[in-house]
């Protein structure tokens, strides 16, 4: 299981004070020599945090995989086919939400999902849905063309009871081995940490999985070069 790093909060930080510091680009750069497999960045309509001056210099400078985590929008999709990240992972977005709230709804907009794959896949960038756990969701993103599928793990990072924690990391088995079945690549992310991953990490078929507001708080008392090897401890079992 492959871990990358969502460096969106170290731009919220840099912004609250309309500063320079901490610089996002810098800090992926660490992150990389510390040892994660890729670099997530959200480039939002708002620019509430990532801005597209740190999308294009992480793409002139990281050496890992650069995934850029985006809506629908068509100002954000022409970017993403200026840029091309590696990854594109589509997802839904609201002005109000402080963080991304669920899966994208591929179904029901299958239309428009298939045709933003369509435009980024001219430009040789693979493409990831941001789903919740839902073969229905699983079986419309293979129908759009999708190369992965990223399994929204919201409901199991706040799963209030173990016994419902069980429950949902089930539910995400059963999602990840549809997704395999379809021929889909399998990421997952959101509200993962060094304490739920130790049961996340049991899950069969999961590729990669990205972490963002735990490993930044993390970095923040013991650096990001510890943070990283911190969680990869975990996602090995030595923690």
């Amino acid at each position: 299981m492959r871990l990358c790093i969502n460096i969106d909060h170290v731009a919220t930080l840099r912004n609250a004070r309309e500063e320079r510091e901490p610089d996002p680009v810098a800090f992926a750069l660490r992150a990389e020599h510390a040892g994660v497999d890729g670099i997530v960045v959200h480039l939002r309509e708002d620019r509430r945090h990532i801005k597209d001056r740190d999308v294009r210099l992480l793409r002139e400078t990281i050496k890992t995989k650069l995934d850029l985590e985006m809506s629908l929008n068509e100002e954000i999709v022409e970017i993403a086919r200026e840029v091309r990240p590696e990854l594109a992972t589509i997802v839904p977005e609201r002005r109000q939400e402080l963080t991304t709230e669920g899966g994208l709804d591929v179904a029901g907009q299958g239309d428009v999902v298939a045709r933003a794959t369509e435009r980024l896949h001219e430009k040789g960038v693979a493409v990831s849905l941001f789903v919740e756990p839902d073969e229905r969701q699983i079986d419309a993103s293979k129908a759009c063309g999708a190369d992965f599928v990223e399994i929204h793990t919201g409901a199991f990072a706040n799963a209030p009871t173990d016994k419902a924690r069980r429950e949902e990391f089930d539910r995400a088995q059963r999602a990840v081995r549809r997704a395999r079945e379809l021929g889909l690549g399998v990421n997952a992310g959101h509200g993962l940490d060094y304490v739920n991953m130790k049961l996340f990490r049991e899950i069969e078929g999961v590729e990669e999985v990205s972490l963002g507001h735990a490993m930044i708080a993390r970095a923040v008392v013991v650096g990001v070069e510890n943070a990283v090897r911190e969680m990869f401890a975990v996602m090995r079992g030595e923690r």
